[in-house]
């Protein structure tokens, strides 16, 4: 039995085992790929060939059909409206409504007409059909979603502004005042001008004391002169007076 377990378990002669370490020595890699110059690699890049693409062929994709839309009455009246509103009035201003119920819309009609404002709805499709065939063209851009024009044939802004400012559901995009386009910012800062008559008033009361200052400067040395005459005058008649006095009394004393 201990033979036959010595005979399995020692390695037969001239048998090699199932695994065996073998060390290779290191290799010298001496072929490397050298990098390319950058010069080289910029050329490279823009003379590499990029082929055309490929051409459709006809009939492949079904032909682009261009619909008209023709503009019934009712828009063609619509827009008879609006050219009406922009030319006789001086504010046109661009409002967003952001979802405002009837009641407030109710409301803020009331304010503005208390200050002779008017609030106008037109489509947005007659507007900007309106806007891109006339000279208030750049206006189209600010209609977009639901807006309404809020328009007055005075430029009533600080009006505007301050009723506008008690409905927070109305925005202010832009106006047009005076054929003038005007963002959101220049409508508040046109806002803090000073009304016309006051303008007029303070330049009347300029040109009147520039002119009344120029006649006091043109007046000043004519007068001068003349105050200067008449006292060389008073002074030769006192002079002539003494002098026909002083000679009676030399001839007494003589």
């Amino acid at each position: 039995m201990a033979a036959t377990l010595c005979v399995k378990l020692l390695p037969k002669q001239g048998w090699l085992p199932l695994t065996q370490s073998v060390r290779h020595g290191s290799k010298a890699v001496t072929r490397h790929k050298r990098p390319m110059h950058f010069i080289k690699e910029k050329l490279m890049a823009v003379t590499q060939y990029i082929p055309p693409a490929r051409a459709v062929p006809p009939g492949a994709y079904p032909r682009e059909t261009i619909t008209i839309q023709e503009e019934t009455p009712l828009m063609l009246i619509m827009k008879r409206n609006l050219e009406k509103v922009f030319q006789d009035c001086k504010m046109i201003a661009v409002v967003q409504n952001n979802a405002s119920s009837a009641e407030d819309m109710m409301i803020l009609k009331h304010r503005l007409h208390k200050h002779d404002i008017k609030v106008k709805f037109f489509p947005n499709e007659v507007m900007r059909s309106f806007l891109n065939n006339s000279i208030y063209c750049n206006m189209a851009p600010l209609i977009i979603g639901p807006t309404v024009l809020i328009v007055s044939n005075e430029p009533k802004v600080k009006e505007m502004l301050k009723t506008l400012r008690a409905s927070p559901q109305m925005t202010l995009l832009g106006a047009c005042i005076e054929n003038t386009l005007l963002s959101a910012q220049g409508v508040l800062s046109y806002s803090k001008l000073p009304s016309v008559t006051v303008i007029q008033g303070e330049l009347v009361s300029g040109l009147t004391m520039m002119t009344s200052r120029t006649a006091s400067m043109l007046q000043r040395h004519p007068a001068h002169l003349s105050a200067l005459l008449q006292q060389y005058v008073k002074q030769q008649n006192t002079d002539a007076a003494a002098a026909a006095e002083g000679a009676p009394k030399a001839e007494e004393a003589t």
